[in-house]
């Protein structure tokens, strides 16, 4: 599993649509590996893969994801990924920084949810959890607890009541490419011979 852009945001507004374009050709031709891609910008998100990145989205081997850490920025960002076209849609509740009230999980392939962590980390309410495992459940979505966060999160751990939750979407199974044509794949992204649209 590759979490692309782990630090960053590939869907920033500085970043141009061809390097975009050239990551995901990169990520399409590698389809043995599973990728995760998460956004704040939804907005732009929707807007290319309705456009040049459209056969991207139908590849079971790439998620898209946005973040949700509240009700004001986070909440409409779910609606974004609903309406966008993809195979697989996940939403990372982290930080969870309160209530989220009933959240819509018509089309999310997945759920991670953790605290928020280092200095001046905010707390998380145990019932905030709860509430998005209930409705997790209730929607036969997968549910991954990442962390409790805190300033030490390695001694606030990742147990909820006593367990750890591990769930995951069922993974596409893809075999690599021979060596020789991953080279060839390699130096045709490269030179910009392989391209996004009609690969």
């Amino acid at each position: 599993m590759v979490f692309v852009n782990s630090m960053s945001d590939l869907f920033h507004e500085a970043v141009p649509a061809s390097y975009i374009s050239r990551v995901v050709t990169t990520m399409r031709v590698a389809r043995w590996h599973t990728y995760q891609v998460l956004t704040k910008r939804s907005g732009r998100l929707k807007e290319l893969l309705e456009g040049c990145l459209r056969e991207a989205a139908d590849e079971p081997h790439i998620w898209w994801g946005v973040s949700v850490e509240d009700r004001r920025y986070g909440l409409p960002r779910i609606a974004d990924l609903q309406a966008m076209p993809a195979e697989v849609r996940f939403l990372s509740v982290e930080p969870l920084l309160e209530d989220l009230g009933e959240i819509p999980l018509q089309g999310i392939s997945w759920v991670i949810v953790g605290g928020e962590s280092g200095p001046g980390a905010r707390r998380m309410k145990e019932e905030w959890v709860l509430s998005i495992r209930r409705q997790c459940r209730a929607a036969r979505v997968p549910f991954f607890f990442k962390q409790w966060g805190g300033v030490r999160k390695k001694t606030t751990g990742r147990a909820l009541r006593g367990r750890t939750y591990d769930a995951f979407p069922q993974r596409a199974s893809n075999p690599p490419l021979p060596a020789a044509v991953r080279l060839q794949r390699a130096l045709e992204i490269e030179s910009g011979e392989l391209v996004q649209i009609g690969m």
